[in-house]
């Protein structure tokens, strides 16, 4: 899988962290953070999902991610927003690939994309969570476009 390296700037964020096996908790943290976002009317720039774990290591039950939008720096979470988290996505230095999923794999895009990037003797990956950008929304077709990112060490 073809990724390049680029300097991505600091995001600030608001959503929902999840627990549990990915294929589950993202789409339920997405339902949650869409009905959120129309109640509230807030302007999400991105939409992302943020993996904080390996699921080769940590059982799925125990999985980490946050699925948010990017937010203003100023931005205040409303009144009646609970389990509402604002957090941050760390700047740096990440590897970026793009890719298509339509048939409700996500799994076998970030797959390829790390086998990819292991293989690559001049990248190290840096201990930080990597994260996904949803560049449409697939909800209807099924098809969605993706940015993946992996925290890189040069």
């Amino acid at each position: 899988m073809e990724f390049n390296v680029r300097q991505v700037p600091e995001r600030r964020v608001a959503g929902f962290h999840m627990v549990g096996p990915w294929e589950k908790t993202v789409h339920q943290g997405f339902e949650q953070l869409s009905l959120w976002v129309k109640t509230h009317n807030i302007v999400g720039e991105e939409w992302l999902a943020v993996y904080y774990d390996n699921p080769d290591v940590v059982p799925a039950e125990k999985l980490r991610c946050d699925t948010v939008v990017s937010v203003a720096e100023n931005f205040t979470v409303p009144d009646n927003s609970e389990g509402v988290i604002t957090t941050r996505i760390e700047a740096g230095q990440y590897a970026v690939a793009r890719a298509r999923v339509d048939d409700g794999d996500f799994a076998r895009p970030w797959n390829l994309f790390f086998n990819s990037l292991l293989a690559d003797s001049r990248y190290q990956m840096a201990p930080k969570p990597c994260f996904e950008h949803y560049l449409n929304d697939g909800s209807e077709s099924g098809v969605w476009e993706i940015d993946m990112y992996i925290p890189v060490i040069l």
